[in-house]
């Protein structure tokens, strides 16, 4: 088949090269200059399926009023925030009851399992290098954290997911360069978990795709894509469109705009993120893996010699619209734990990205009901730890074979009730 991929994020590159792995002939169209370039470009880069969970849950409501003035908040709104903000939020709000949170935990974590064992495949079969590391490590500032965290273990323990729970003397053998000046009531260590080099690995992906046929077209914006017996792609500065006998959207949010005149109306927002990026001056005073402060929910990371402190969740405002508190928060979460790890004199990089969210948590990993047209959309912060396998997932939908995952809970009929 013929087909096109609009977007090159980490989740279109995932799916150009499993679509081109499966004999297809595939064309990626991405209107940046190259790979991984918005949402995938300065992720925090944990893959812990364990902690993969929707953020629509029981209390989450409640806790995000609670924050709303708080100076360290998590999760914060910004103006302008638009219609389509307001009308997202009634249905994360309408999803937090929990019979429905538990069912999409466990589609989210199903697929999050799923992706870590494609990943895996992926990197030794294309011998892919990159800057990763393992293991991963949640610290409990105070007895409130730890008491919260404790049903988040029992779905560890239920599911199998190896992890120990340590005093605060033995969580600095496992990350010595924590500041003793910092206290913290105890760690829970996940072994078995990683952190990668998103952007990395998008890139090297998009060389192995190239190599065995996938054409890339950069600096491309799609403006309207088609529909018919064959649908089609319109790009920016040509005057007639493109027949392939399938589009696979992966643009992000984007993507809704793409798709409401084919008469498919996403519940899909962008739910922004930050990040600050540095060299590190001391690897001694460095982590050695990934820890994930839970108090602030800000995640620090190793990769490679470059260090990377990630978290914050705005609803509304603007993508070139840097806010300051919630970068404040990640300054001050890297000084309470890693004070001399980053080299503060070659800068540091400071980002915001926008992650697609939908209101109840798993990605759309499915068909359009357009014919021809296909989505692999709504990852929110979960995009490096869900990609592999939903890519994986949606090329067998497509090559009519059924998928090695469970695929209930990733189409579109539960937007429509």
């Amino acid at each position: 088949m013929k087909i096109a991929v609009i977007g090159a994020g980490i989740v279109g590159v995932t799916t150009a090269y499993e679509l081109a792995r499966d004999g297809h002939a595939v064309t990626v169209f991405e209107r940046r200059g190259a790979a991984a370039e918005e949402t995938s470009f300065a992720n925090a880069g944990i893959i812990a399926p364990g902690y993969v969970t929707p953020w629509a849950a029981p209390g989450m409501p409640g806790k995000v009023l609670g924050q709303m003035l708080h100076r360290h908040a998590s999760i914060r709104m910004a103006w302008p925030l638009g219609l389509d903000d307001i009308r997202w939020a009634w249905k994360w709000y309408r999803a937090c009851q929990l019979d429905t949170y538990l069912s999409n935990r466990a589609h989210m974590r199903r697929l999050a399992f799923y992706s870590r064992a494609r990943l895996h495949a992926i990197r030794a079969d294309l011998r892919l290098e990159y800057d990763r590391s393992d293991g991963y490590m949640v610290l409990l500032r105070t007895e409130r954290d730890r008491q919260l965290v404790q049903p988040s273990l029992q779905v560890l323990r239920d599911a199998g997911v190896a992890f120990r729970q340590l005093e605060p003397d033995q969580a600095r053998l496992v990350e010595p360069a924590l500041d003793t000046d910092t206290p913290f009531v105890a760690a829970i260590q996940l072994p078995d978990d990683e952190v990668g080099n998103c952007r990395q690995f998008a890139i090297l992906l998009k060389n192995a795709a190239q190599r065995i046929g996938v054409q890339f077209r950069f600096n491309t914006s799609v403006r309207a894509i088609g529909a018919g017996p064959q649908p089609t792609v319109l790009v920016q500065g040509e005057s007639e469109p493109t027949a392939f006998d399938a589009i696979v959207m992966c643009a992000g949010v984007a993507s809704a705009q793409l798709l409401r005149p084919m008469g498919i109306a996403l519940p899909l927002v962008p739910v922004y993120g930050y990040s600050l990026s540095a060299s590190i001056k001391e690897p001694l005073n460095a982590p050695r893996s990934a820890v994930m402060d839970e108090h602030y929910k800000v995640a620090i990371t190793r990769l490679g010699n470059r260090i990377r402190i990630a978290g914050g969740a705005e609803l509304g405002g603007r993508l070139d619209q840097k806010r300051v508190a919630p970068l404040r928060t990640l300054y001050k979460v890297l000084q309470d734990w890693f004070p001399g790890a980053a080299s503060r004199s070659s800068g540091i990089q400071e980002w915001k990205g926008a992650r697609p969210m939908l209101p109840d948590g798993p990605p759309l990993v499915c068909a359009s009901g357009v014919n021809g047209i296909w989505v692999n959309l709504g990852h929110g912060s979960s995009g490096w730890a869900l990609s592999c396998g939903s890519a994986r997932a949606l090329a067998d939908q497509i090559a009519g074979q059924q998928p090695d995952l469970d695929m209930r809970g990733f189409d579109l009929t539960r937007l429509l009730h």
